[in-house]
């Protein structure tokens, strides 16, 4: 504690109404004083004994505390302060800077840090948070130790007065080198088949070209070569639908400060833009417009569909012109046109007169060109040849006789069906009955669906670079009606085509690798087989670790690992590849990794204070702390400053009035009477 005193004042009436009636006294006074007035001293003594008196002066004692001058301290614990001695460099600064202020009683130290795992370095926001209950008339002052790669400088600096000074004291050598590549613009989702570009730029201070790499799902693409420092379209396709990885490198240069920023990746979304389909139905039955309506309900596909209601063959003495049906264009579908559908049905089986042996064989050909082919099975003409008997026949999965068998009987999932990935989902309590399918030898082909007597349904199979499914019976229909509680029918449908266009989410062997907010990345797999290979996940720092699956479902395994690295991780299982980016696809935290004092230099120069380069060999360069003035420049080359704010805190007080109003009224009279006896004089 200690003793001080001081004037003050607590006017008999409002401060407005005093100086009211004081300037209106003043202005009276000058009219007088301009009239030569003879008493006019007398007459001034008497309106400022008079305003005194109204004022009520005091003198006030009072027992004060002193508080002491709080000083931030912000800690820059980013990712990009782990390279080259930083860390060690921040801490032993720390340690000095925190010594310095402890002796100093005057001082209480506050500590803010910021967030490693955060997409950019946001200083100021600590800074903010730590001094958000700090008195601003105690603040003396903010410390910043970090590389200067700061992201939340405010542009305007006017409000940052407050805390100042600001100093930084800057980690890490100014002769840094780094490569970096950064993706300035990406479109979130693209057309697959069609050419996307992307923005991007590489800053190199030793080239004036470079190659950047290319990998899309970790499928590497041709290199591309682009200049360094501006920004350079390039441009590439993307393969398959949903969500696709792109990740772009850039080789190392020597000496350079580290690797980490050599990556940059993005993820894009392939959509279709329409998926064509071609359905062909060789007469009219009563599950024909199950397969148009469903199809022509996804607003997604676009249907092509001919019902064959007339054959060829057949002859009648009608005008062509007076005819209302048309007749099949097959020439125009299958010679000019095949390619550009996505997914070609039968449904029901075809006259030969329909649909000619040689364009059955374009339509094999398709197929192992990459094109999806589903045959719906219906009961074979009299005398007439069944699909699996011609051309057709060498891409459809196993062999059928021709036979129909009748009766009634209820499909069911084989064992294979349970874990493939088509029909694993699909709910199998109360499915209705069907009434007849067509015999077949199963072959190497993958059978999902049998009859209680082990027949199979559905099969699927790959030709190629195509894929193909046959449904054995035409009574699919049944399920879309609900007879006896129906059937997953549009799902099935549904699974099984987007299986056929080859959707990477209904692969059979499938590895996907995902990374959640904890950091830790979660692996699943989706296998036909009883033993899958371990897992071995490589990290950004190049590392590879295996780990063992643990079975969740038929066919499904899952395992979890931890990601402490931001970066990007590779996953193998066997020939199963998959990858995944812990963090932003662009990390502002890794665009530039050299130290530097121009971020933060105008923040230092708007509140007085300085900036410090540390060094980074772990013995920083420190400059002497001082305590300076509330006034002027608080830094110096060689020394920074803490203001001395003089804050208190009053714990006890007496006042005694100075002059009484009773005392200067009479005052105030005393004189207005001299001067009338001057003026009558």
């Amino acid at each position: 504690m200690e003793d001080a005193a001081r004037l003050g004042f607590d006017p008999l009436i409002p401060w407005v109404a005093l100086w009211a009636l004081t300037a209106g006294a003043a202005v009276l006074w000058g009219v007088y004083v301009y009239s030569r007035g003879k008493a006019w001293l007398f007459r001034a003594l008497a309106i400022t004994i008079l305003a005194i008196a109204l004022a009520n002066p005091l003198w006030i004692e009072e027992q004060r505390e002193p508080l002491k001058d709080i000083v931030a301290v912000v800690m820059d614990r980013s990712e990009s302060m782990n390279f080259r001695g930083r860390t060690e460099t921040a801490q032993a600064a720390y340690d000095q800077l925190r010594r310095a202020i402890e002796e100093d009683e005057n001082l209480e130290l506050r500590i803010a840090e910021t967030d490693p795992g955060a997409d950019g370095t946001d200083m100021y926001i600590a800074l903010q948070s730590a001094m958000s209950d700090a008195p601003r008339d105690r603040i003396a002052g903010v410390v910043m130790i970090t590389d200067g790669q700061i992201h939340d400088i405010p542009e305007d600096t006017s409000d940052s007065g407050q805390f100042g000074p600001i100093h930084a004291m800057v980690v890490g050598g100014e002769d840094e080198v780094d490569r970096n590549i950064e993706i300035q613009q990406a479109p979130s989702f693209s057309i697959v088949d069609q050419r996307l570009e992307m923005r991007i730029q590489v800053n190199d201070p030793t080239e004036q070209r470079v190659r950047v790499g290319v990998t899309i799902n970790g499928e590497a693409r041709p290199d591309q070569t682009v200049p360094v420092g501006e920004p350079t379209m390039i441009s590439f396709t993307l393969r398959r639908r949903g969500e696709n990885l792109i990740v772009l490198s850039v080789d190392g240069i020597p000496n350079e400060l580290t690797l980490a920023n050599n990556l940059a990746s993005a993820r894009i979304s392939g959509v279709q833009d329409r998926l064509r389909v071609l359905l062909v139905t060789g007469e009219p039955h009563a599950g024909a417009r199950v397969w148009r309506d469903l199809l022509k309900s996804d607003p997604a596909v676009d249907l092509v569909h001919f019902t064959i209601l007339r054959p060829p063959e057949k002859s009648e003495n009608i005008r062509t012109d007076e005819m209302a049906l048309i007749a099949f264009p097959k020439a125009k579908l299958f010679r000019e046109k095949l390619d550009e559908f996505d997914l070609v049905i039968f449904d029901h089986e075809l006259r030969p007169a329909v649909l000619e042996e040689a364009y059955l064989d374009r339509v094999a050909r398709y197929v192992e060109r990459g094109g999806a082919l589903l045959i719906a099975s219906g009961p074979p003409y009299p005398g007439a040849y069944i699909l699996y008997n011609t051309p057709l026949g060498g891409v459809l999965p196993g062999r059928a006789t021709g036979e129909m068998v009748d009766g009634r009987f209820v499909p069911q999932l084989t064992d294979l069906g349970k874990r493939h990935s088509v029909t694993a989902t699909l709910p199998t309590e109360g499915w209705g009955p069907w009434m007849r399918y067509m015999k077949m030898e199963r072959g190497e082909s993958e059978s999902l669906m049998q009859t209680p007597d082990g027949a199979p349904l559905l099969l699927l199979n790959r030709v190629g670079q195509g894929r193909v499914a046959s449904v054995m019976s035409d009574q699919m229909w049944l399920w879309a009606r609900g007879y006896e509680g129906g059937g997953p029918y549009a799902e099935l449908i549904r699974r099984t085509a987007h299986w056929l266009m080859k959707e990477p989410e209904l692969e059979e062997e499938l590895l996907e690798l995902e990374t959640g907010a904890s950091p830790e990345l979660k692996a699943t797999l989706q296998t036909l087989s009883d033993s899958p290979p371990k897992l071995t996940v490589e990290g950004p720092d190049g590392v590879k670790t295996e780990h063992d699956w643990s079975l969740t479902s038929p066919g499904h395994y899952q395992t979890s690992l931890p990601a402490t690295q931001l970066g990007l991780y590779r996953a193998t299982s066997g020939k199963l590849n998959a990858v995944t980016l812990r963090g932003p696809t662009h990390p502002r935290e890794y665009l530039d990794l050299r130290a530097t004092t121009e971020k933060v230099q105008p923040l230092a120069t708007a509140t007085l204070g300085g900036v410090f380069r540390l060094g980074a060999d772990g013995t920083p360069d420190m400059p002497s702390l001082r305590r300076v003035g509330e006034q002027g420049p608080a830094a110096d080359p060689n020394w920074f400053g803490l203001r001395e704010r003089g804050a208190y805190a009053v714990r006890a007080t007496e006042s005694t009035t100075l002059l009484p109003g009773v005392v200067g009224m009479l005052l105030a009279c005393a004189f207005m009477m001299l001067a009338w006896r001057r003026e009558g004089r």
